[in-house]
């Protein structure tokens, strides 16, 4: 079992910044590949960005040029880099992990086994 702890959520004004960190503090065997899904009010969980192993990254089309996903491998933390924010990004921000299988990780729910409680991100207009 993996625990993941999220923070930095909150509300800013479009065009702001923020900065999501997730670490799974009790676990310490391996690199974990990791990623960011959101989920809005009435809408399904969408994969927002993920990063594998090696550092390959991939993020869904709405974020590219404005999101960025790094990890620190050796504490497994996982951050996301969020600027230019959008009302349209408002949402529940949830961090997920998987012990990184033979495959990359992609920006499929059903890639990640392991979940946090979420943090909520609210851009207003």
């Amino acid at each position: 079992q993996v625990r993941l702890e999220e923070s930095g959520g909150g509300s800013v004004q479009a065009g702001g910044s923020l900065r999501l960190s997730c670490a799974a503090p009790l676990y310490t065997y391996s690199s974990l590949c990791m990623g960011w899904f959101r989920q809005a009010p009435g809408k399904e969980r969408e994969g927002v960005a993920v990063i594998n192993r090696d550092g390959g990254t991939k993020y869904t089309d709405s974020v590219k040029g404005r999101f960025t996903i790094s990890k620190d491998s050796y504490r497994n933390i996982v951050y996301l880099q969020m600027n230019s924010l959008k009302p349209e990004d408002t949402a529940k921000y949830y961090c997920a992990a998987d012990l990184c299988p033979s495959l990359p990780v992609t920006l499929r729910v059903s890639d990640f086994p392991y979940w946090g409680q979420g943090t909520q991100v609210t851009v207003s207009s």
